[in-house]
């Protein structure tokens, strides 16, 4: 898998740690995305916070202590992975989402943990939640496991060039999988069939959702040919099953912030999980105005589309 071109503005892919059971997986993940792009990874935490384990101390400074040694752990973790990445750790007094926000400001991409499982709180929990609306760079919140075999899933606007359609194509190219671009359908309110009926193929209404996602593929479709993508127009009423499926059989699901928040909404409280499901796939939050570069092996003859 070649490395994507890392920006001259934004080399460094920050992940925050609390010290929850899913910060190691955390950690791992951001290292690959640090070592793909040859970039640093800087690792940080914010405190006071709340500890469990064996980062729980007393007295006076423990906030401070604590948070060292959460760091110097993660660090020595980050670097077993890849012997040549460059790590390094930041400590900062502040609330976690707040901090983040002010760290993603010169980042190229910030990791973080999905909320630690519990029965009761299936979303993502406040500081993630807060983060999709505030992070200045591309957000990737780890929920805990990847499917390698599974396609990229773009949840697409029909915004024109928009950076997480771009992003997903990317990404699809640097995993070697395919692309599924679905496309959310508001039928119109006035419509006398809005209630769950089937939508059927020759509705002219759909056929024309259906040539405008085309029309938003067709320039990384031949910006990068190598990927194969399946055009998915989903009506409104379907799509909290689609987000469900694509959580649990995707590699990576990326969509844009900025919009009308919905699909965020849907991703950031995923369906309960079913027993023996540890975990949804990651998912990558990109903002309305970030610039996507091209992985360094790209190529540009006639695209295509599937589907």
């Amino acid at each position: 898998m070649g490395k994507a071109l890392a920006s001259r503005d934004h080399r460094t892919v920050v992940v925050g740690v609390d010290g929850s059971m899913t910060s190691t997986v955390t950690v791992g993940l951001a290292a690959a995305e640090a070592a793909r792009r040859a970039a640093r990874l800087l690792i940080v935490h914010a405190w006071p916070g709340h500890y469990r384990g064996r980062f729980r101390m007393r007295g006076p400074h423990r906030g401070e202590a604590e948070g060292s040694q959460l760091l110097a752990v993660a660090a020595r973790h980050a670097a077993a992975t890849d012997p040549e990445l460059v790590v390094e750790t930041e400590l900062r007094a502040g609330l976690p989402g707040d901090a983040l926000a002010e760290w993603s400001r010169e980042a190229g991409l910030l990791v973080i943990g999905h909320r630690d499982g519990q029965t009761t709180r299936q979303d993502w929990g406040s500081t993630a939640r807060a983060l999709a609306r505030t992070c200045h760079c591309p957000l990737l919140v780890q929920q805990g496991r990847c499917n390698p075999r599974g396609p990229v899933v773009a949840g697409v606007s029909g915004r024109p060039g928009e950076p997480a359609l771009g992003y997903a194509f990317v990404q699809a190219a640097l995993a070697g999988v395919d692309l599924v671009a679905a496309y959310g359908w508001r039928r119109p309110a006035d419509r006398p069939d809005r209630h769950p009926l089937p939508v059927m193929a020759g509705d002219p209404l759909r056929q024309a959702v259906a040539e405008r996602l085309a029309a938003a593929l067709v320039e990384w479709s031949w910006r990068l040919p190598q990927v194969a993508v399946q055009p998915l127009v989903v009506p409104d009423l379907d799509v909290p099953y689609t987000v469900d499926r694509a959580l649990r059989r995707s590699r990576l699901l990326v969509t844009g912030t900025g919009g009308r928040g919905e699909l965020t909404e849907l991703i950031g409280v995923p369906p309960r999980r079913a027993a023996g499901n540890h975990g949804f796939c990651p998912v990558l939050l990109v903002p309305p105005d970030w610039p996507v570069e091209l992985p360094d092996d790209a190529s540009a003859p006639a695209g295509r589309v599937t589907g």
